[in-house]
């Protein structure tokens, strides 16, 4: 009997919910290991085992055990090409396909957590938001997305004509922003507001949402 995919984390988590998109995505089974981060399970062992980071997820699969998401999404879509959406490409166009992943980690991602964190968690938490930080961030999302709105003139999708990783990786920052203040900036840019309807309405995501319910 094979061994079944395990993914530690928790399900509000915008880098677990990547790696939950991508199992779903290639039809994969998995088991969800609940991590409680408000009790701090993810900075004590076990789980430091698994990764020595204290962050959320951890994949574990046989013996194979792995950390930061976009590696673990790498790894499901490269190890499993032959299940489910591709998600990645041949060739040139998987270097293509590598920078718009790198503009999400490194462009994106940094202004849509802070974001999301400023909107989202802390009044979950009951923290104060910090109004100065919005503003800023919300500046520095809307030169991102001037620089995503030509590139979606030119392409279906960030890697090309096809959904892949880069989309993907995506979805849970998006997700979250959507139901903010923040969504005036996708909603004000036609391109990035027909790909950001298109990528957060596949069925693989709808899972992932249901994962909160």
């Amino acid at each position: 009997m094979a061994e079944i995919i395990k993914v530690h984390g928790s399900v509000l988590s915008t880098a677990a919910q990547r790696v939950f998109a991508c199992l779903y995505e290639k039809e994969l089974e998995f088991e969800l290991i609940p991590v409680n981060m408000a009790a701090g399970e993810h900075k004590k062992e076990p789980f430091l085992a698994l990764n020595p980071f204290g962050q959320v997820p951890a994949f574990e699969h046989g013996d194979l055990k792995l950390f930061e998401s976009r590696a673990i999404t790498q790894h499901i879509a490269h190890g499993y090409a032959d299940k489910g959406t591709p998600l990645v490409l041949p060739g040139k166009q998987m270097a293509i396909l590598s920078v718009w992943m790198e503009a999400e980690a490194h462009q994106f991602d940094p202004v849509a957590s802070k974001l999301n964190w400023e909107l989202i968690f802390k009044p979950m938490f009951g923290i104060p938001t910090d109004n100065a930080a919005v503003e800023e961030n919300e500046a520095k999302l809307g030169k991102v997305l001037d620089i995503y709105e030509s590139r979606l003139a030119q392409s279906k999708y960030l890697g090309g004509d096809i959904f892949t990783l880069a989309d993907l990786h995506h979805i849970p920052n998006i997700s979250y922003a959507m139901r903010t203040q923040v969504k005036k900036l996708f909603d004000s840019r036609p391109h990035v507001s027909a790909w950001v309807a298109d990528i957060t309405s596949r069925p693989a995501w709808s899972k992932v949402v249901a994962m909160n319910k």
